[in-house]
């Protein structure tokens, strides 16, 4: 067995992306804070939308992709015999 560890994907964070989380637990908005609006409205404009919202998880992302959408649990009479 290996006595050092081997990562399977190492990730490259440098000290200035490790100082702007700091400065985000500093400020006290931990999830709808500024720097949450500031990123939303980058992403519009990157890919070219007119709104985006940013959530915690990809639990969160598909709820809000099955509302938009208007889909919702199947009921007896919709589903296949």
């Amino acid at each position: 067995m290996r006595t050092n560890f081997l990562p399977f994907s190492k990730p490259s964070i440098s000290e200035a992306e490790i100082a702007a989380v700091a400065d985000v637990l500093r400020s006290g908005w931990i999830t709808t804070g500024p720097k949450t609006a500031e990123f939303e409205r980058k992403f519009c404009e990157y890919v070219g939308c007119p709104n985006a919202v940013a959530l915690a998880s990809a639990t969160a992302g598909m709820h809000v992709a099955l509302k938009a959408l208007d889909i919702g649990p199947a009921t007896r009479s919709s589903r296949p015999p």
